[in-house]
């Protein structure tokens, strides 16, 4: 089985400067994800795409293969999957052989563990699913939107609230892992698709990084649950 990680990472980014190359717990965030994918058992080949050669240049220091993402893939409104692609065409015009899972990791989402991403694969090859994406169970989320200037519930009955315990279990796509395979990606232009599954994960693993809060919170949090394990 060949499986091969891949992490998207744009130089440019609104709400942080650099973001992906933050000092975030002590290292430049990206190479927190390069790590965790390292120590995994079930990832061979560690690929980040970019359009920053300043990203590349850490990303191949820290272990990884760059692949310099073109300009029309490296815009605001370019998607990860057109970078996907772009990154998988790339490492089989280079390789004979054949990919047979991608690993999406996201930079921005590094509160992960080695295993969670090993876990990830064998779920998918235990149910035999095309593609899977790591949740965080919502077991008592109470959303409402408003319409036609008026409020509606979206996730329950205000007429009829129900226990914690016995509300339907909904799941947030936390955004941290993704596992497809490669058809998959170029039949769909989406990292899912055909026979989607879930990893899931505690809750506190949900948190990822668009905001300086947010880089505090996650910061927090790994350093709690995380940091320790690779000193």
């Amino acid at each position: 089985m060949n499986s091969i990680t891949i992490i998207p990472a744009r130089g440019g980014s609104k709400g942080i400067p650099h973001k992906n190359i933050i000092n975030f717990c002590e290292k430049p965030l990206i190479e927190w994800s390069i790590i965790q994918a390292q120590k995994a058992h079930t990832t061979k080949e560690i690929y980040v795409t970019s359009d920053s050669s300043q990203i590349l240049n850490i990303a191949e220091k820290c272990g990884a293969n760059p692949i310099l993402r073109p300009d029309n893939l490296s815009t605001d409104t370019a998607t990860s999957e057109a970078a996907l692609i772009h990154s998988l065409n790339t490492i089989e015009k280079n390789s004979t052989n054949k990919v047979d899972l991608i690993i999406f990791l996201q930079p921005t989402s590094p509160l992960r563990e080695p295993n969670d991403i090993d876990n990830a694969v064998k779920k998918l090859l235990k149910c035999k699913a095309d593609s899977l994406f790591s949740a965080s169970l919502l077991d008592d989320l109470c959303v409402w939107r408003i319409k036609d200037n008026t409020l509606k519930p979206l996730t329950f009955n205000p007429d009829n609230r129900k226990r914690r315990q016995d509300n339907e279990p909904l799941y947030l796509e936390n955004g941290s892992i993704y596992v497809l395979r490669p058809n998959i990606l170029r039949q769909f232009n989406n990292r899912l698709g055909g026979k989607k599954n879930i990893l899931e994960m505690p809750y506190w693993q949900s948190f990822e990084i668009d905001t300086i809060m947010d880089l505090e919170l996650c910061g927090y949090y790994f350093r709690k649950y995380l940091l320790n394990k690779w000193k």
